[in-house]
């Protein structure tokens, strides 16, 4: 069985975050594990500083269970350097070059309505963004 991987990502404004990335990807909230019905009671079983809260981390998930968990935490200090492992959005869908180009420019705009920003455009091939707090991604046409 091959080994299963979450995605985390350290942010200031966790909430914000989990916003965009649940736009950029689709992805949902994932429940909480079992027994508990809430993050709040999960999160309550831990003996945690007092000023930690819930919504100091948000738990994404693929609705369809095939990509990975991604995990947004807070951490007190900005993003300082350049990402050493970044994210590719692969826009589904096949096509002549010009229509693939066509829908890397159409979801990277939705992505920059999202909050992204457009850093540099490789045009026919693929865009590199950057989420509301800096984190670099890019955006792709998928696989053949």
């Amino acid at each position: 069985m091959a080994a299963r991987i979450d995605l985390t990502l350290d942010g200031t404004d966790v909430q914000a975050l989990a916003v965009f990335w649940k736009t950029a990807l689709g992805y949902v909230d994932e429940p909480p594990p079992a027994p508990f019905e809430t993050r709040a009671q999960w999160f309550a079983q831990f003996d945690l500083p007092k000023d930690d809260s819930v919504d100091d981390g948000a738990w994404l998930c693929d609705p369809d269970g095939v990509g990975p968990r991604f995990c947004i935490l807070k951490v007190p200090e900005s993003k300082t350097a350049k990402n050493r492992l970044h994210i590719d959005i692969r826009v589904p869908g096949h096509g002549s070059s010009d229509e693939l180009s066509a829908r890397i420019k159409a979801e990277s705009e939705r992505l920059v309505r999202a909050g992204g920003t457009v850093l540099e455009k490789f045009d026919g091939h693929h865009v590199v963004m950057a989420d509301p707090e800096g984190n670099e991604f890019c955006v792709a046409a998928a696989s053949a």
